[in-house]
């Protein structure tokens, strides 16, 4: 499975971006090997449209699952219209690698 995670920076020592539209990079981690691909978030800096902008960019990625902090409402819709299943409710004080074990311990207890 393919997880994206909104981040500060490009690695999975990186902390966990509060915000989904705004976040510096997304962190797209296959869950089964825990390689990533660190992407830009282009939409980062636009005016508007940031949100869905950003769900364009994981959903045409392949991510299936969202970890974030805070998402939109107008990106909340672009994600479900995608199929993603947002995880939020993240601090920007947890690291990627720590959101991404926690997660996945989580869907294991299930």
């Amino acid at each position: 499975m393919k997880i994206a995670v909104t981040s500060t920076g490009g690695s999975m020592d990186a902390l966990v971006s509060e915000q989904f539209g705004r976040c510096q990079y997304f962190l797209i981690v296959d869950s089964e090997t825990m390689k990533f691909e660190a992407v830009s978030n282009l939409g980062e800096q636009i005016q508007s449209g940031a949100g869905p902008k950003a769900a364009e960019l994981i959903i045409n990625k392949g991510a299936e699952v969202l970890l974030t902090g805070h998402v939109g409402n107008k990106a909340e819709e672009a994600l479900k219209r995608g199929g993603l299943k947002i995880v939020d409710g993240f601090k920007g004080t947890v690291k990627v690698k720590d959101a991404v074990n926690n997660y996945l311990s989580k869907l294991n207890k299930e």
